[in-house]
């Protein structure tokens, strides 16, 4: 019986002691700052917190957004082409509209949808087939906004740019991607052997996104969406008519006029074109790699005055290496009508050189 009451006091004390020492961790704990600290690092409240895109670039959209119209072309009752364009102008009566040239040729209507659905028809004023542009002329009723022109003066690789346009067609109308300036003064050879100097941007462009606007962040139109690889094994590259291009010739075919651009008065062939240059028997070195070759001298014309010739291989204009006939334009219609050029030419195994004063071009030569 004693040993029992001498086992249970013992349990007791044990109690006892383990509550003694639990208490004075806690009084130890709480003296020292400790139990306080960790009871602040748990209730530490919770903040709301807002996270914002500061790149955003919807007040930029807002600027061109309504000026955008998708583009319709039709001949004799059967779809020829669609596209976007943009308002760039108004006076009292009308909305003057700027897109490619391609989306337009060779129909005989034209039908303009603002972004509300709105259609119209529109007049065509003029177009250029060589620059891409075209201008046409609708209602003012169906103008809802008008684009700014910027300049590409300090546009720089990297910079934002987006797109706004119809890729697809009219149920995409005002779709809007987003990228950033690839390449500055790049060159491309259209299939009409020609090159154009362009923006290259990694935005997407699909089609019915060409003569779309290709915009700045400050809202303001740099280019006129034009052309895309479109090779499976290539993405991310589009194209874009820099504005500076644009405003050029805008006066030009408002007016509906044509472009004039300057002429030297020849018929040629590139010196790659060994078998058709045979047959006008002419046999080039093999040493002469790049160059345009005159087959045809035009009668009262400057390369009559300047006194080129059949089998002439003209190397460069101004010091400006010409590589084909697509170069060979590009570097000519830099200059205009009146103006006086050097040419450097092979004859004979000979380089000379001789100064030509430009004139207005004529049908089928250059």
């Amino acid at each position: 019986m004693k040993k029992n009451k001498s086992y249970g006091l013992t349990i007791v004390m044990s109690i006892l002691s383990l509550f003694v020492g639990v208490i004075g961790t806690l009084w130890t704990l709480n003296y020292f700052g400790i139990l306080d600290k960790k009871t602040k690092e748990v209730d530490k409240p919770i903040k709301n917190v807002t996270i914002t895109e500061s790149d955003s670039l919807s007040e930029s959209i807002d600027k061109v957004y309504n000026s955008v119209v998708y583009i319709e072309s039709s001949r004799n009752g059967v779809k020829k082409g669609t596209g976007s364009g943009f308002v760039y102008k108004t006076d009292s009566k009308y909305g003057y509209v700027l897109t490619n040239h391609h989306v337009i040729s060779d129909s005989t209507k034209v039908e303009i949808t603002n972004i509300e659905g709105d259609t119209v028809e529109a007049t065509v004023l003029g177009s250029d087939e060589y620059s891409d542009i075209a201008v046409l002329k609708i209602d003012k009723k169906a103008v809802l906004g008008v684009a700014s022109l910027g300049s590409n003066e300090k546009t720089k690789l990297g910079d934002t740019v987006f797109t706004v346009g119809s890729p697809l067609g009219k149920d995409y109308i005002g779709s809007v991607t987003k990228g950033i300036i690839s390449g500055k003064d790049r060159t491309v050879t259209t299939s009409k052997q020609y090159v154009t100097e362009v923006l290259q941007v990694d935005a997407a462009l699909n089609p019915g996104n060409s003569g779309g606007p290709l915009v700045n962040i400050n809202g303001e139109v740099i280019g006129i969406n034009s052309l895309k690889l479109a090779e499976e094994e290539v993405e991310g590259m589009g194209f874009a008519i820099p504005v500076e291009s644009v405003k050029n010739i805008t006066e030009q075919l408002e007016k509906g006029k044509n472009v004039d651009r300057p002429v030297l008065g020849i018929t040629m062939l590139d010196v790659d074109s060994t078998y058709q240059l045979y047959k006008y028997g002419i046999i080039l070195d093999d040493e002469v790699e790049d160059g345009v070759v005159v087959i045809e001298v035009a009668k009262n014309t400057p390369a009559e005055t300047a006194k080129l010739q059949k089998g002439d291989v003209i190397l460069s204009i101004n010091d400006k290496k010409i590589e084909n006939i697509a170069l060979f334009k590009s570097e000519l219609y830099k200059y205009n009508i009146g103006d006086t050029v050097t040419l450097k030419y092979l004859r004979d195994n000979k380089i000379r050189e001789v100064k030509v004063k430009l004139d207005l071009k004529l049908e089928n030569n250059e």
